[in-house]
């Protein structure tokens, strides 16, 4: 079960790393649009663990629920992008940032046996805070198509991150299946809580 690890760690230090060097050529429009997308949703702990766990979640539930619970995540979560761009208001949007990876940590951690329409519902609610999350902190001055396509890219690899991982625990022994979900659910669903606390 390492190597997902390993390889999750990889892929998250190559997008920064990547994103740090697109930031260092001044005059360049994808400054301002997709290196700034590709680089904000690894800027917070709670956006990393939500789409994270939705790639759990997906690994989890097993058969057409592995694609159509992160492009529910994605969909959605470009909506609320655009919902953001517009100035419209949507309250608690900081608490249904948090509270997404307390839900997501707990489904994982219970093995709650969700739908394959349900799971894509739940996740999709969740998104559209984490999409308008974006969309608000993004800089006037950006250009809106390449920032989206670089948030999206991000969190489709986190994404996928959370299935490879998520696939390999489903390949281990039987007895140790729940295992990782467990653990992994209820820390997110921890670190959720404690972001609520915290007052995000």
């Amino acid at each position: 079960m390492t190597r997902p690890i390993v390889v999750l760690g990889v892929m998250i230090a190559t997008l920064t790393i990547a994103s740090n060097a697109a930031w260092a050529h001044p005059g360049s429009d994808h400054l301002h649009g997709f290196a700034e997308g590709l680089a904000h949703p690894l800027t917070g702990i709670d956006h990393v663990l939500a789409m994270l766990a939705v790639g759990l979640l997906a690994a989890q539930l097993g058969g057409r629920a592995i694609w159509t619970t992160p492009l529910s995540f994605l969909g959605m979560m470009l909506c609320g992008g655009i919902l953001g761009l517009t100035g419209a208001s949507l309250p608690f949007s900081k608490v249904g940032i948090a509270a997404a990876v307390v839900v997501f940590g707990l489904t994982l951690s219970l093995g709650i046996g969700l739908s394959r329409l349900t799971a894509a519902a739940l996740v999709g609610v969740f998104a559209v805070f984490h999409g308008y999350g974006h969309g608000i902190e993004m800089p006037g001055s950006a250009i809106s198509l390449l920032y989206a396509i670089g948030f999206l890219a991000t969190s489709g690899l986190l994404h996928l991150g959370g299935i490879v991982l998520g696939l390999t625990a489903r390949r281990a022994a039987i007895a140790n299946r729940p295992v990782l979900f467990r653990a992994l659910g209820g820390s997110f669903a921890l670190v959720g809580a404690a972001l609520l606390f915290r007052g995000v």
